[in-house]
C-alpha cells in the first residue's frame, strides 16, 4: 500500500494521494511490510518512530514525494524574544514543550567524555538554521569572545545561555546584528528525527529527506548510542540520499541498544571503562548480536555535517554494513565538549563493514576504528583538512584492509593496533604509533560475531604494498613524543608536563600515556621485525615481552625524501615532489597535479589475498565479507591496472605528461 503525507492533510484521512495524512508519524504507526510512505514538500516538526519493520523481501520505504524539499526537524520556532540590551535577547519557553526530556535541563553526559568539558546541555539555539555557541553565564552572552577551540572562530561570537525552573526554560541569546523577531529562530526540543522507539524494526528505507536539529545524547560504546537517525538495534536499514545535520552529538547511529549496558562506568563509579566495554561485548554475544538479527545496513549518498560528536557512530550494530558515497564534513567543529568518540565515522566492532567512496573533510578526525575492526575494508575515500588525523585504528587485531585512499591531512594515521594491510594509498601526512599492551581486546571467528580469543596489542603484523608517501615541509627526521589524543601543531611542553604525560589520564590507555610522532613515511617501523623474523619460533626470553609482530613492507614510493623503514623491500626514495594538491575546504574539493613518470617501474605485483597472507591472532585471511579473495587490479577511478609494472598509489595513469584533475 502507498500512503501519502502532506502539510495540508489530516491524520483522520485515509492517507491517499488525494486525502493525505498530516504527519509522518501517523503513517509510521500503521505502515506494514511492503508499504511505501511518500512525504510531500514542507517542514515536519516531529519524531518519526516506526511502529513496524519490513522484511528482506518486502521493505517499508519512507521517501520524499519529489515535489520539493522535505524537512524533518527536531526543533520548534521561538518568536517571543524580549530585548535586554547589549545585543542580548531573552525568551521564556514552557517546559510542556518538551515531551521526552528537556534538553536545556539535561547535560551532555556519558562514558569516555572528558571531564574538563562539562556544563554543556543537549539543547541548541539556531538562527536561520545555524547553531549558536552555548556559554556558561549570562555575562559570557553579553560580552562574547571568540571560543579558542572553534574551527570557525567568527561563528563563536553568536552565543546562548539557559536556566530552567519548574515551569519555564529561560534562554538568553546574542544574535549579533540580527533581530530574532524578524528571523527564523529555533530551539531543538526532540531527541531524534527518525528513530524507532523499540528495537528490532528491520528492513526500513529512509530516502531523500532533510533531517536536522536533534537533541541527541553523547553516544559512547558502553551506552545507548543515540542518533538523529538510526535503526536502533535492528537489521537491514537503507539510509540514502538524505541531508543530515545539526545533531547535538551524532548524525547517524548504527550502534548499540540500552540492554547491554548504559554508562555503567560513569553511573556506578566502580570497575573501569575497558572492563565495562568488555562486558558489553559479551552481553551482546549472549544476546542476539549476530548476522541474522543485527547490522547489514547500507548508508549511502548522504550529506552529513555539523554534528558535534560523529557523523556516523556505531558499536556492535554496524556489523556487516556498507557505508559509501557520503559527504561528511564539519564534524566536531565547535569543540565545546570533547571525548574519545569523535570522528566523521567512529565505529567499534566494525566486523566485515565496508567503507568506501566517501569524502570526509574539515572534521576533527575523519575515520576511527576502535576495537575489533576485523574484516573491515576502507577504500577509495578522500580525507583532508582533519584537525587531528585522517585514520585512527585502536586496539584491533585485524585483519583490516586499507587501499586506494587519499589521506592529505597533516597527520594521516594514528596506529594503536596491529594486523592492518595498506595498499595503493596516497599518504601526505605524518604517522603516530603507540602499541597498547595494557588492554585485552577480542578477535572473532571469520565473518562471525562469535569471539574466538582475546589478546593485547604488541604492534606490527602489518603490510604495506605499493603506497605513495608525499612528505610535508617539516625537515625533522627524528621521532617526537606526543600525547595520546594530541594533534598538530604540538604545544611546547614543560618538564612537569612531560613527566605528567607518563601517567595514565583515563582508563583504557597505556600506563605511559604518550605516543610517538614520525615524519611522513614508515620510519615508525624502523625497529620492527621483518616478515622472516618469527619471534614465536625462538626460545622464550625477557625480550619477548617487548617484541613486536613481524610486518611486510614492499614496493613503496617515498617522494620529497619521505622516510622508509629499514625492512622496506624495494623502497624508492626521491627528492622529487611529483604530486601536488590544492585543497578547497569551502567547496569540499581537492585539485591534483601528478607527474605519471615518477610512478612507473615500481612494482610487478598486483596485490592479492594470497600475497597478504593471514593475521597472527585471528589467523584469518584478508578477504571480502563473503570470503572471496581480494585482487586490487583497478585504481581509484576503476581503471584496469596492468598485470606488470603496476603504479604505486591510488591512480593508474597513462602517458608521461602531467595530469590535472579535481576530486
Amino acid at each position: 500500500m502507498e500512503f501519502h503525507v502532506s502539510l495540508t492533510g489530516c491524520d483522520h484521512a485515509p492517507g491517499t494521494a488525494t486525502e493525505p495524512f498530516r504527519t509522518i508519524s501517523k503513517a509510521a504507526s500503521i505502515a506494514l511490510p511492503g508499504d511505501t510512505v511518500k512525504v510531500h514538500a514542507g517542514t515536519y516538526r516531529e519524531w518519526v518512530s516506526p511502529a513496524n519493520g519490513g522484511t528482506a523481501e518486502h521493505r517499508i520505504v519512507y521517501e520524499s514525494a519529489g515535489d520539493g524539499e522535505v524537512i524533518i526537524s527536531g526543533a520548534e520556532p521561538i518568536s517571543n524574544w524580549i530585548e535586554e540590551g547589549n545585543g542580548v535577547w531573552r525568551a521564556e519557553v514552557p517546559n510542556t514543550l518538551f515531551t521526552v526530556r528537556n534538553p536545556y535541563a539535561t547535560l551532555v553526559y556519558g562514558d569516555w567524555l572528558f571531564n574538563e568539558h562539562t556544563g554543556n546541555h543537549l539543547g541548541e539555539v539556531y538562527l536561520n538554521g545555524k547553531s549558536l555557541y552555548e556559554r556558561q553565564s549570562i555575562d559570557d552572552v553579553r560580552n562574547p569572545s571568540v571560543w579558542p577551540n572553534a574551527k570557525f572562530p567568527e561563528e563563536s561570537l553568536l552565543t546562548w545561555y539557559c536556566e530552567v525552573n519548574e515551569v519555564y526554560t529561560i534562554i538568553w541569546a546574542n544574535f549579533g546584528d540580527a533581530d530574532p523577531r524578524r528571523e527564523l529562530v529555533e530551539i531543538n526540543v526532540r531527541p531524534y528525527c527518525f528513530w524507532p522507539e523499540k528495537t528490532g524494526r528491520n528492513y526500513i528505507t529512509v530516502r531523500g529527506f532533510t533531517l536536522k536539529q536533534a537533541a541527541t545524547q553523547w553516544a559512547p560504546p558502553t551506552a545507548l548510542q543515540e542518533g538523529l537517525i538510526g535503526p536502533h538495534w535492528s537489521r537491514g536499514w537503507i539510509i540514502e540520499h538524505n541531508k543530515i545535520s545539526d545533531s547535538k552529538c551524532t548524525g547517524v547511529s548504527l550502534g548499540k541498544d540500552i540492554s547491554t549496558g548504559d554508562n555503567e562506568w560513569s553511573n556506578l563509579k566502580f570497575k573501569f571503562g575497558t572492563q565495562r566495554e568488555q562486558e558489553v561485548i559479551f552481553r551482546a554475544v549472549h544476546g542476539n548480536w549476530n548476522k541474522e538479527h543485527i547490522g547489514s545496513h547500507i548508508v549511502r549518498y548522504n550529506e552529513i555535517f555539523e554534528c558535534e560528536q560523529a557523523g556516523i557512530v556505531g558499536h556492535l550494530g554496524a556489523v556487516f554494513s556498507e557505508i559509501y558515497g557520503n559527504r561528511i564534513y564539519r564534524i566536531h567543529h565547535k569543540q565545546l565538549f570533547h571525548g574519545a568518540e569523535v570522528a566523521g565515522i567512529k565505529l567499534h566492532a566494525s566486523l566485515d563493514t565496508q567503507i568506501h567512496d566517501n569524502v570526509i573533510y574539515s572534521c576533527y578526525r575523519a575515520v576511527w576504528f576502535d576495537w575489533q575492526a576485523q574484516g573491515t575494508h576502507l577504500y577509495r575515500n578522500l580525507c583532508f583538512d582533519s584537525l587531528s588525523e585522517d585514520l585512527f585504528v585502536e586496539v584491533c587485531h585485524g585483519p583490516y584492509m586499507v587501499d586506494h585512499n587519499i589521506f592529505l591531512s597533516k597527520m594521516n594515521f594514528r596506529n594503536v593496533a596491529q594486523g592492518g594491510a595498506f595498499a595503493h594509498n596516497l599518504f601526505a601526512g605524518r604517522f603516530v604509533i603507540n602499541p597498547d599492551r595494557g588492554r585485552q581486546t577480542p578477535y572473532h571467528f571469520p565473518h562471525e560475531t562469535a569471539v574466538a580469543g582475546y589478546a593485547n596489542i604488541i604492534g606490527g603484523d602489518d603490510r604495506y604494498y605499493n603506497n605513495v608517501f608525499l612528505r610535508d615541509d617539516d625537515p625533522n627526521n627524528d621521532p617526537v613524543p606526543m600525547g595520546f589524543f594530541e594533534h598538530l601543531p604540538l604545544k611546547p611542553r614543560t618538564a612537569e608536563e612531560e613527566e605528567a604525560e607518563k601517567k595514565a589520564k583515563m582508563d583504557g590507555l597505556p600506563t605511559k600515556n604518550n605516543a610517538t610522532l614520525y615524519p611522513v613515511g614508515l620510519g615508525s617501523y624502523q625497529e620492527y621485525p621483518g616478515p622472516d623474523d618469527k619471534f614465536w619460533e625462538k626460545p622464550f626470553g625477557p625480550g619477548m615481552r617487548e617484541a613486536h609482530l613481524p610486518s611486510s613492507i614492499q614496493n613503496n614510493l617515498y617522494l620529497k625524501n619521505a622516510v622508509p623503514s629499514r625492512i622496506d623491500v624495494n623502497a624508492k626514495v626521491q627528492e622529487t615532489v611529483g604530486i601536488t594538491f590544492e585543497e578547497d575546504a569551502a567547496q569540499g574539493k581537492v585539485r591534483f597535479r601528478i607527474d605519471p613518470s615518477i610512478l612507473r617501474g615500481m612494482s610487478n605485483n598486483v596485490i592479492t589475498t594470497d600475497l597478504l597472507g593471514t593475521t597472527y591472532h585471528a589467523e584469518m585471511r584478508y578477504e571480502m565479507p563473503d570470503g572471496t579473495p581480494y585482487r586490487f587490479d583497478r585504481d581509484y577511478f576503476g581503471t584496469q591496472r596492468p598485470e606488470k609494472n603496476v603504479m604505486p598509489g591510488p591512480f593508474e595513469l597513462s602517458g608521461n605528461e602531467p595530469v590535472e584533475f579535481t576530486l
